[in-house]
Parts: structure tokens; C-alpha cells; sequence
């Protein structure tokens, strides 16, 4: 999938973002990562707060439980508590894996009809999770739904990415970030990826 009709739009609504994708170059954003979207929100709750090396580690272990296959949100229901543990994870995100799961077998959380539903509410289902906040939210609906228009303003490589694009003293608040970001809408998501790449040492995304 090319965006020459985003990035074409960001060009002409701002001119240091138009600086920003000249250095960069062509837009190679590609969502959609994962077969479920189960797989996508329990990989990430495994990746928080650890280094990616580890969570590799830990992720491929509990798949390893299951055959080498990610769970299904039953089968991560039935597994025992300590099985879980002794792949690697800690008990809090146990809790979380658990919970995600039941939310996602009650219905309560709506995994299989998101694409019928909006940004705002994919966000509000998502955060009734245990672990799952706004940015890990927004993440998901960035790079598992491909929604164009997510600009995650509590994002400190988004922050850094304004403050040197912009010439800023000292990097923008969150409320900053979507005032210099409305000019960016319909397309915030891939004003977000070239700010990620623009910063030196940034991870493939």
C-alpha cells in the first residue's frame, strides 16, 4: 500500500513535517502485524516495561505452551496461573493476559467487530482492560488496524520528533502535540511514522 495522497497532504499543510519526510524518504508504514487482534494486544501487554530481547524470549515461551502458536483467549483462560509464571511472566502481567482474555470471550471487549467501530470507541474498550491504556491503545489501532488518523500525544519520540522538527527549547505537552497535530488530520498516523524514523537510532517500525 503506497500513501502518496497522506504524505502529499502533509507536504502542504506543514511545512517542517515537509522537511521532516524529505530526510526521511518514502513511507513504508505497514499495519496489520498480526493474524488477530488478540495476538497484537497480548504481545503488547508481554512487551511492556521490559527490553524486546526479553520479551521475545518470554512471548516465544508461552507460545511454546501452546503448541508454538499464540492462545486463543480460552485457552489462555484455562491455563494455570503458574504455567504462565514459569514462562517468564510476572504475576501482574499474568493478571492482565487473563483479564484481556476474559474481556474478549465475554464480548465485553468487541475484537471482532473493531472494524465496524470508531477510533474513540476502540480506545474506551480497550483501556476497561487491566494494562491497556491510552497509548498502548493507540498503538494498536496504529499498527494492527492501520486507522490513519491516531496521533498518540503522550508519545515522548512523538514529542521529541515535534520539538526538533519545530525548533522547540523544550519538548511539547501533550496538549501542544494535538494543537501542532490538527493540521496533519486525515493522516496524523503517518505524520507520526516519519517523526518516529526522523530521530536518530529510532527502531523499524
Amino acid at each position: 500500500m503506497t500513501y502518496r495522497r497522506a504524505v502529499t497532504h502533509l507536504k502542504k499543510a506543514d511545512p517542517h513535517l515537509a522537511a521532516v519526510i524529505a530526510r526521511v524518504g518514502p513511507c513504508r508504514f505497514r499495519p496489520g502485524l498480526f493474524p488477530t487482534h488478540f495476538e497484537a494486544i497480548l504481545r503488547a501487554i508481554v512487551y511492556q516495561q521490559i527490553s524486546g530481547k526479553a520479551a521475545l524470549t518470554i512471548y516465544g515461551r508461552v507460545q511454546a505452551i501452546y503448541g508454538g502458536r499464540p492462545p486463543t483467549p480460552a485457552e489462555l483462560l484455562d491455563t494455570p496461573e503458574s504455567e504462565l509464571r514459569e514462562a517468564g511472566l510476572s504475576r501482574q502481567k499474568v493478571a492482565y493476559a487473563k483479564d484481556l482474555a476474559e474481556h474478549v470471550e465475554t464480548g465485553e471487549l468487541p475484537a471482532d467487530r473493531f472494524d465496524e467501530l470508531t477510533d474513540e470507541e476502540i480506545v474506551a474498550s480497550l483501556v476497561r482492560v487491566k494494562g491497556i491504556g491510552k497509548w498502548t491503545a493507540q498503538m494498536f489501532l496504529m499498527f494492527q488496524l492501520g486507522r490513519l488518523d491516531v496521533l498518540p500525544d503522550l508519545d515522548l519520540g512523538i514529542q521529541k520528533g515535534i520539538m526538533l522538527a519545530y525548533g522547540l527549547e523544550a519538548m511539547p505537552r501533550p496538549r501542544e502535540v494535538l494543537e501542532i497535530g490538527a493540521k496533519w488530520s486525515p493522516y496524523a498516523t503517518i505524520a507520526s511514522w516519519y517523526l518516529w524514523r526522523s530521530l536518530d537510532g529510532a527502531a523499524e517500525l
